[in-house]
């Protein structure tokens, strides 16, 4: 190990800090080869704005608790959160965040709990989860971080063992991203990755880079089919749907969101549901649905309560006239 690890708070914020830079740097090409669910080409806009969003929310904030300072970023993150993308993201941030609330620290078990808990709470969010996305690379990451927890020859709480746990997640993401392809016809049609799954690739890169304290290195991804720069917007060659994505945030019991889940499901698809915070028994839900018709959803979701941070963006605004 040829640096000192730095796994203090510090981290996080330097983490997210970094991310916001990165994704802008990689936006563009993030959006060339946004393919699925829709080919819209806002993939990198709505990681970099979702994630900007994070990061604004703690820029300022001082704080000993990891998980603590980490919750108020995925917090900000939900609530401005752009797109399926962009959404999962900030589900991620929460489901990392939880395990390692009350810590000063990072360390392996506690990051290893961390992205297992995020697996977790990423794929129940979606009412329809999809491999060959973000979300193989959340489980990817997830699965090698508890496998290699289970083979660790090192103390657990050691640095040593946090520097070996991060080769192997970040092994994985790349692994899965790589993957891709090969699991959606669509991908596999445009002969490209899915730009969802590379964002979070950036994302896993950038903090284990921030806990070693050296830059990230993306050399690496211009092999990835459709990442090398010259390489087409492919999105614009690929036959989108017409419809709408309709977000908001509304306040519910479980059973509540459960029924709301449902019926929007009956209507849409690209269903997603995640708990923000909770208010006694209720929990401020973000929800966010494609369907044909803006009506459609926001019928259903006032018969079961009032939305906020309401959004509604044309799914074809990018591929308009191309």
């Amino acid at each position: 190990m040829s640096h000192k690890l730095d796994i203090s708070g510090r981290a996080i914020a330097r983490w997210l800090e970094r991310s916001v830079k990165s994704l802008g740097n990689h936006s563009d090409r993030l959006n060339a080869i946004n393919v699925f669910p829709v080919a819209d080409g806002d993939t990198g806009s709505n990681l970099y704005l979702t994630t900007r969003a994070g990061h604004d929310a703690v820029s300022k904030l001082e704080s000993l608790d990891v998980g603590g300072y980490l919750e108020v970023a995925a917090r900000a993150a939900m609530e401005s959160a752009r797109g399926n993308s962009g959404t999962l993201l900030a589900v991620f941030l929460s489901g990392l965040a939880e395990p390692l609330a009350g810590k000063e620290r990072l360390t392996a078990p506690g990051l290893a709990a961390g992205l297992e808990r995020a697996k977790v709470r990423a794929w129940s969010a979606l009412s329809d989860p999809v491999d060959g996305t973000m979300l193989s690379v959340i489980n990817a990451a997830a699965l090698a971080a508890g496998t290699t927890m289970m083979h660790l020859k090192q103390d657990p709480e050691s640095r040593a063992a946090m520097d070996t746990l991060l080769t192997q997640i970040a092994q994985a993401a790349k692994l899965a991203v790589q993957g891709t392809e090969n699991e959606l016809p669509s991908l596999a049609a445009a002969g490209v990755v899915d730009a969802g799954a590379v964002g979070m690739l950036i994302i896993i890169d950038e903090l284990c880079a921030a806990i070693r304290g050296i830059d990230a290195n993306f050399d690496y991804y211009e092999n990835f089919h459709g990442y090398n720069i010259q390489d087409p917007h492919v999105h614009l060659t690929v036959e989108n749907v017409e419809g709408v994505e309709v977000m908001c945030t509304v306040t519910l019991d479980a059973l509540g969101a459960a029924t709301l889940r449902g019926q929007l499901d009956s209507v849409g698809d690209s269903v997603i549901m995640s708990p923000v915070n909770q208010q006694g028994e209720f929990f401020r839900w973000r929800v966010h649905v494609h369907v044909a018709e803006a009506e459609q959803a926001l019928t259903v979701i006032k018969e079961h309560a009032d939305p906020v941070n309401l959004s509604v963006t044309d799914l074809c605004h990018y591929n308009a006239g191309s």
